[in-house]
């Protein structure tokens, strides 16, 4: 399958599956390699990553570069912009911090596939302060680098709101546990696709059974990017559930398929 979306030249993608961080728990460690640094190993053998640290403190441009520089050509990250954006400023007057963000992400470079912005639970939608924020998200990265919001009130879930995404080519991201109807389902811009799962029924911690994550491989696809971040990393069930679903997906992540900007 092939994605023509907004002109993009047809292209198969390699589902990107990975888990917010990169810390390997002690029951998943004969899966990676035994040599390297935590992030070489876990890049060995998944392909993405989300760092969520980024969300409570800021990082050096170097410390990015350095990252970058630990991983294979083909791995990407999806960075998390900082609360001082989403929860503090709620997106309004944030021009100053987002430069900030966008230079110290700017150190990987290439390897930076998605921007992660996760919503307060109380923020609700409005059109003309989401309009402002998305258009400043895309002066700074451009194109090429995806754009993910993971909003948690109901007002984003409307024909509106999924308007205004997809006009500025901003995904919606499909999340687990849904907490407002519709919140299962990837919307915004159709040509991203990024589900996050927190666990359940407990949140952070449970891990997901092997029929949840045969559902989950049914809904991944090639003809668009897609990624699936597991962050119920507390008890450290995200790594295994990681490592199944990709091994649920290998027919689809054969030799001879490319992702965008490998």
């Amino acid at each position: 399958m092939t994605s023509t979306i907004d002109g993009l030249q047809p292209t198969s993608f390699a589902p990107r599956i990975g888990t917010a961080g990169w810390t390997i728990p002690r029951a998943d460690m004969g899966s990676f390699p035994a040599e390297g640094t935590h992030l070489e190993r876990y890049a060995a053998t998944l392909p993405a990553v989300e760092i969520n640290s980024s969300f409570h403190r800021p990082h050096r441009r170097a410390t990015y570069e350095r990252w970058a520089a630990s991983t294979p050509g083909d791995f990407r990250f999806s960075v998390k912009i900082p609360k001082t954006i989403s929860h503090v400023q709620k997106l309004v007057a944030a021009d100053a911090l987002l430069e900030t963000f966008a230079g110290e992400v700017g150190g990987l470079g290439a390897k930076l596939g998605v921007i992660l912005v996760q919503l307060p639970l109380s923020l609700q939608f409005d059109r003309g302060v989401a309009s402002k924020f998305f258009a400043a998200v895309r002066r700074r990265f451009g194109s090429e680098v995806g754009v993910a919001c993971e909003p948690r009130h109901a007002t984003w879930f409307a024909a509106d709101a999924d308007a205004c995404l997809i006009e500025h080519r901003v995904a919606r991201v499909a999340a687990d546990p849904v907490l407002a109807p519709g919140g299962e389902d990837p919307g915004g811009w159709p040509g991203l696709r990024y589900h996050r799962l927190h666990g359940s029924p407990r949140v952070y911690h449970s891990a997901y059974e092997r029929p949840r994550l045969e559902a989950l491989a049914g809904q991944m696809t090639t003809d668009v990017e897609t990624w699936c971040i597991f962050d119920n990393t507390a008890s450290g069930a995200a790594t295994g559930d990681a490592l199944c679903l990709q091994s649920l997906l290998v027919p689809l992540s054969q030799p001879g398929q490319v992702s965008r900007g490998a």
